[in-house]
C-alpha cells in the first residue's frame, strides 16, 4: 500500500506542471524525443535523396550511351542514302524499350524541330512538344526533377553530335521513370524506424521518470526536514549537500531557524523581564500598603509619605507599560510611517527646550551646535522619540556640573544627529547589550533616576524604521557619544544650503 501511494504521489507530481520533477521529466523527454524524430526523418530524407540521385545518375549514363548510338547510327538523318533503316534502328529502339521496362518509365526522342521521333509508349510519335525543359536542353542545359507526390522522376538528356559544329545538340531525350522501388524501400524503413522509435520512447520515458525522481530527491529531503522542524519533531540544523542549490536553501533555512531560536529565547527573556519589572513596583506598593494597614494609629504625615511612595511606584509602572506599548507598535511590520517634510533644526531646538529644565536640576549644560539648516522627510513622532531618548539619557546619566553637546550636520545623502556627554560612560563589555530590552548598565542607578531599560531599544527601532544607523562610542567615567545617521534621499528629504 505504501509503495502504491508513493508511486501515485510521483505520478501526481509528474502531471503537475508547477512541479520541478514534472519539468525535469518534460525536458528529458523532449531532449530524447525531438532528436530521435529529427534523426528518423533526416535518415529517411537522406536515403530518399541519395536513392533518387543515384537512380538519376544511373539512367543518365545509360541514356548518354543510347545518345551516342543515336549519333553514330545517324538516327536523326532523314536522307535515304545516309540512314540505315534496318538493324541499327531496331537495336536502338530495343535499347530504349529495355530502359523503359527496366525503370518502369517512358522515353521520348525529340529532334531539333521539336518533333517526337520515338516514344516507347507509342502515343506521341510525330507530335510536336514545346516545353521550357526541352528548349533549355537544346541550349545545352540538362534537367532532372523528382515529383515526390506522384513518385516519378523526369529528366531531359541532350543528344550531342561531337563531330559537327563543335558539339551541337541535335536532339533531346525526355525521360520519365518510376521511383516506386525507392518509395517501397522507404515504407519498409519507415515502419522499422517507427518500431525502433517506439522502443526508444519507452526507454526515454523510463529514463525521464528515473532522472526526474533522482534529481529532485534532495529537494524532497529538504522539504521533509523542514516539515519535521515545522511539526516540532526536531529543531536541529539540517544538511543536504547534494547540490549547490540545496546547500544555499538549507543554509538560508538554518539561518532562519537560528533567528527563530534567538527570537524565541529573546521573547522568553522579554516576558521574564516584563514580569519582573511589573512585579517589582507592585511588590513595593503591597509592602507600603501592608505597612499602613499594620499601623492603626499611624500619623497623617506617615500616611502622606507612604502614599507618595505608592504614587511614585504607580508612575514607574505606568512608564514601563507606556514604553512597552511603544515597542509593540514599532514591532508591527504593517505599521506605516507618517512621513512629513520637517525642519530638523527647529525640532531639535523644541526638544532641547523641553529637556533643559531637567538639565538645570542637575546643573548640566546643554549646548546645541547646528552646522547647517536641514529639512528632511521623516516621521515626526519617531524622530522626536530618537532625539528625546538620547538627550534625556545624556542628561540623566551625567555628572554634577557636566555638559551635553548636541550637534546637527548633513551632506547630500544623510543628516547626522550626534549627542555627546561628560557622563558616567558605558563599560566596554556592555556596549553590545545596551539596545536590548530592559538591559541596564547600572541597575541601582537606573532605578534611582527612573529608567525602564527600554529607551535605547525604542530609539534603535525608530532609527531602523528610517533606514538609518546608530553608533555609540564610550569610555567609562569619561562620557559617551551617540551618532544617528538617517538618509535624506531614502526618505525623500533635502538639504537646505
Amino acid at each position: 500500500m505504501k509503495m502504491a501511494a508513493k508511486i501515485l504521489d510521483e505520478l501526481k507530481k509528474l502531471f503537475s506542471l508547477r512541479s520541478l520533477q514534472a519539468r525535469i521529466f518534460i525536458i528529458v523527454l523532449a531532449a530524447g524525443f525531438i532528436p530521435s524524430m529529427i534523426v528518423r526523418y533526416g535518415i529517411l530524407d537522406n536515403y530518399e535523396e541519395h536513392s533518387v540521385q543515384q537512380r538519376i545518375s544511373t539512367v543518365q549514363n545509360q541514356l548518354m550511351i543510347v545518345g551516342n548510338h543515336l549519333i553514330s547510327n545517324n538516327y536523326f538523318n532523314t536522307k535515304p542514302d545516309g540512314y540505315d533503316s534496318g538493324v541499327s534502328r531496331d537495336v536502338i529502339n530495343a535499347e530504349l524499350e529495355m530502359i523503359s521496362n527496366l525503370y518502369e518509365g517512358r522515353v521520348m526522342i525529340i529532334d531539333s524541330s521539336l518533333r517526337v521521333v520515338r516514344d516507347t509508349y507509342d502515343i506521341s510519335e510525330g507530335k510536336t512538344i514545346i516545353s521550357e525543359e526541352v528548349i533549355r536542353c537544346f541550349q545545352g542545359e540538362g534537367m532532372s526533377n523528382y515529383d515526390r507526390e506522384h513518385g516519378y522522376i523526369e529528366m531531359t538528356t541532350p543528344i550531342i553530335d561531337a563531330g559537327v559544329d563543335s558539339g551541337k545538340v541535335v536532339g533531346v531525350m525526355l525521360t520519365s521513370i518510376s521511383n516506386d522501388s525507392t518509395v517501397a524501400t522507404m515504407e519498409v524503413l519507415n515502419r522499422k524506424s517507427v518500431i525502433l522509435q517506439n522502443l526508444m520512447m519507452v526507454v526515454i520515458v523510463a529514463m525521464a521518470m528515473l532522472i526526474s525522481v533522482v534529481f529532485t530527491r534532495p529537494f524532497n529531503r529538504v522539504t521533509e526536514a523542514i516539515n519535521e522542524v515545522k511539526a516540532g519533531y526536531s529543531d536541529e540544523s539540517i544538511s543536504v549537500p547534494d547540490y549547490a542549490e540545496t546547500v544555499h536553501i538549507v543554509d538560508a533555512f538554518n539561518q532562519l531557524l537560528e533567528r527563530m531560536r534567538t527570537l524565541d529565547n529573546s521573547r522568553q527573556e522579554f516576558v521574564e523581564n516584563v514580569s519582573h519589572e511589573l512585579k517589582t513596583p507592585m511588590a513595593g506598593i503591597k509592602v507600603l500598603a501592608d505597612s499602613l494597614l499594620a499601623q492603626r494609629d499611624a500619623p497623617a504625615e506617615l500616611y502622606r509619605e507612604f502614599l507618595e511612595d505608592i504614587a511614585s511606584e504607580i508612575d514607574r509602572e505606568n512608564k514601563i507599560i507606556t514604553d512597552l506599548l511603544v515597542l509593540v507598535k514599532m514591532d508591527k511590520k504593517a505599521q506605516e510611517m507618517n512621513i512629513t517634510s520637517l525642519n530638523i533644526n527647529d525640532l531639535t531646538e523644541l526638544i532641547l527646550k523641553r529637556l533643559r529644565p531637567i538639565a538645570r536640576k542637575k546643573d548640566v549644560e546643554v549646548v546645541f551646535e547646528s552646522i547647517r539648516p536641514v529639512v528632511a522627510e521623516v516621521d515626526e513622532v519617531k524622530m522626536t522619540l530618537i532625539m528625546t531618548n538620547l538627550v534625556e539619557n545624556a542628561i540623566k546619566y551625567n555628572k554634577e556640573h557636566g555638559w551635553v553637546k548636541v550637534q546637527l550636520d548633513a551632506d547630500h545623502q544623510y543628516f547626522t544627529f550626534q549627542v555627546r556627554d561628560s557622563g558616567l560612560g558605558i563599560p566596554e563589555d556592555a556596549l553590545a547589550h545596551i539596545y536590548e530590552r530592559f538591559y541596564r548598565v547600572d541597575k541601582s542607578h537606573s532605578r534611582e533616576i527612573g529608567g525602564t531599560g527600554l529607551g535605547l531599544a525604542i530609539t534603535k527601532s525608530a532609527v531602523l524604521m528610517h533606514r538609518g544607523s546608530i553608533v555609540v562610542s564610550s569610555v567609562e567615567g569619561e562620557g559617551s557619544c551617540f551618532t544617528v545617521k538617517i538618509p535624506l534621499s531614502g526618505t525623500g528629504g533635502s538639504l537646505v544650503s
